[in-house]
C-alpha cells in the first residue's frame, strides 16, 4: 500500500589519498550525524510507549483479560518502519496487560486499532467489538517530536472544502449549476423533490421546489445522483426511477419507473468519453478514452448489482459495489470498485484483484494538475465522531496516500465526482446538529 524509497548507495572513495585529519574529521562527523538521528528517535520511541501503555490499560478495561483479535490500520503519515515499530510495542503491552491473540475467526472480542493524527498530535484509536453489543472506542493522543515535520509537509496535495448547502431533510446530491469565484445557483436532490436555489445577498434563496413522482416506497437507506445532460438541464437517478429537469422557463420535471443504468463517469466531460490528463505516464502525449460505463442500481437496496455496461474488457459483471472510481492508464483503464464485500476490486479488463485497503464504503476519482493527474478520494472512519476523506494515487495496484486525512464532522451520506470531473461533492450528516452538510472537494497541489 505505499511506496517504496530507496536512497543511493554512498560511492566508495579513495583511502589512500585521504590525511589521517580529514579521517578524524569524517568519524567525528558521523559520529554526530549518527547522535543527531539517534537522539529524536529514542525521545519519540519513549513517547509512544507511554501511549502504548495507556492505549492498553483502557483496551483491556473494556474486554477484560482473555483471547482477542487484533489488526492494525496506519492512516497517518508515520512511515512503514515507524508503523511497525508502534503495532510491535502494542502488541507487547496488550499481552503484558493480559491479552491472549487468537484468528479472527476464533474470537469474541475483535479489536481495530487505527494510526491517525492531527496537525499536533498522533492519535491511536481502537474499536472493541464483543459479540452483539455496540462497539466500544478508546483513543489516545501523543505530541508530535519537537522539531519534526507535520503530516502536512510530507504530502504532495492537500485537500479543501468549500461549504456549499446545508439543511435539516436529508441531501442525496448538489449540482453546481453556475458559478463565478464561488458557486451562485444550485439544485439540491432530496428524496421527495429536486430544489434549485440562487445565492442572493450572500444568502441562498430558494427559487424552485420541484416535486418527485414516483409509484414505489423508497428503500430504507436511500441514495441518488444528479447528473448534467446535453439536451436538458439535468438528470436525477433513483432507485427505480428517472426524473429530467427541461432547460426551459419554467423549469419542468418529469419521472418515470425507470430501471436504466446510473453514469458512473462524470455526465458532461468530453461527451461521455474521458480524456486522461496529461502526466508523466503518458509523456508521449497519448491519451486514453473512457467510454461512458453505466452500473445498474439495485432498486430495493442501497448498492449496485455489478452488472455493468459497456463492459470493462472482459468483465461484463464485477461484485456488488457501493461506488466506483477510474484511472486511466496509457493503455488501459483501471477501475476501483468499493465491494459490498469489504474489498476494493481492481478491474482492468483483463484481471480483477480484490484487496482491502481499509477504506470506507465511499470512492470517486478526480482529474487535478497534481501528481500523476489522478486522484482517488477515499472516505474511513476518523479518529472522533465523524469520517475522513483521504486522497490516493496508485502507482501499479497499492495506493499511496498524497493528502493528509481531511476530518469531516460526521459520517460521509454520499461521494459523488462533479460532473467537470475535477473535484466532489460530499455530503455529510453533522453528528452534533443532525443537519446535512455538503461539501465541494477539491485537491490542491502544495508547492
Amino acid at each position: 500500500m505505499r511506496g517504496a524509497v530507496y536512497n543511493s548507495a554512498i560511492p566508495d572513495f579513495n583511502r589512500l589519498t585521504v590525511n589521517r585529519a580529514f579521517r578524524s574529521g569524517s568519524v567525528f562527523l558521523l559520529q554526530l550525524c549518527f547522535a543527531l538521528l539517534v537522539l529524536p528517535a529514542a525521545t519519540l520511541a519513549a513517547d509512544w510507549s507511554s501511549a502504548e501503555q495507556q492505549l492498553a490499560h483502557k483496551v483491556v478495561a473494556v474486554t477484560g483479560p482473555g483471547a482477542v483479535a487484533i489488526s492494525f490500520e496506519n492512516r497517518s503519515s508515520l512511515s512503514r518502519r515507524d508503523s511497525e515499530i508502534i503495532q510491535n510495542g502494542l502488541r507487547s503491552s496488550l499481552e503484558s496487560a493480559g491479552l491472549r491473540f487468537v484468528k479472527a475467526d476464533s474470537a469474541a472480542v475483535t479489536v481495530v486499532i487505527s494510526l491517525s493524527e492531527n496537525e499536533s498530535s498522533y492519535v491511536w484509536v481502537a474499536v472493541i467489538r464483543q459479540g452483539a453489543a455496540e462497539s466500544s472506542v478508546v483513543m489516545v493522543s501523543t505530541p508530535r517530536p519537537e522539531g519534526s515535520s507535520t503530516a502536512r509537509d510530507s504530502v504532495p496535495t492537500t485537500l479543501r472544502k468549500t461549504s456549499l448547502f446545508t439543511q435539516r431533510q436529508p441531501i442525496l446530491d448538489v449540482a453546481v449549476l453556475e458559478e463565478g469565484p464561488s458557486p451562485t445557483h444550485i439544485a439540491v436532490l432530496e428524496a421527495d423533490a429536486i430544489s434549485l436555489y440562487r445565492m442572493q445577498g450572500g444568502r441562498w434563496q430558494q427559487e424552485q421546489s420541484l416535486p418527485i413522482a414516483h409509484t414505489r416506497p423508497w428503500p430504507r437507506d436511500l441514495r441518488g445522483r444528479l447528473t448534467p445532460a446535453k439536451d436538458h438541464l439535468l438528470d436525477a437517478y433513483l432507485p427505480g426511477v428517472l426524473c429530467r429537469i427541461n432547460s426551459g422557463s419554467p423549469l419542468a420535471l418529469t419521472c418515470r419507473d425507470n430501471d436504466d443504468p446510473w453514469p458512473l463517469v462524470s455526465g458532461t466531460l468530453n461527451g461521455g468519453d474521458l480524456s486522461a490528463f496529461p502526466s508523466a505516464a503518458l509523456a508521449n502525449g497519448a491519451t486514453t478514452v473512457v467510454p461512458q460505463v453505466r452500473a445498474f442500481f439495485a432498486p430495493a437496496r442501497n448498492f449496485f448489482t455489478g452488472t455493468l455496461t459497456p463492459s470493462i474488457g472482459k468483465f461484463g459483471t464485477v461484485p456488488k459495489f457501493y461506488s466506483a472510481a477510474l484511472l486511466p492508464r496509457d493503455k488501459y483503464v483501471l477501475w476501483l470498485f468499493a465491494a459490498t464485500d469489504g474489498q476494493v476490486h481492481m478491474v482492468d479488463g483483463v484481471s480483477d484483484q480484490g484487496a482491502r485497503f481499509g477504506w470506507g464504503s465511499d470512492i470517486v476519482s478526480v482529474r487535478t494538475a497534481c501528481g500523476a493527474g489522478w486522484q482517488v478520494l477515499a472516505t474511513s472512519a476518523g479518529a472522533q465522531a465523524g469520517d475522513t476523506i483521504r486522497a490516493y494515487e496508485f502507482p501499479d495496484r497499492d495506493p499511496v496516500a498524497v493528502s493528509v486525512a481531511m476530518d469531516l464532522p460526521g459520517p460521509v451520506t454520499a461521494l459523488w465526482t462533479e460532473s467537470r470531473g475535477d473535484s466532489a461533492v460530499a455530503v455529510v450528516q453533522n453528528r452534533e446538529t443532525g443537519s446535512y452538510e455538503a461539501f465541494r472537494v477539491a485537491v490542491a497541489c502544495n508547492q
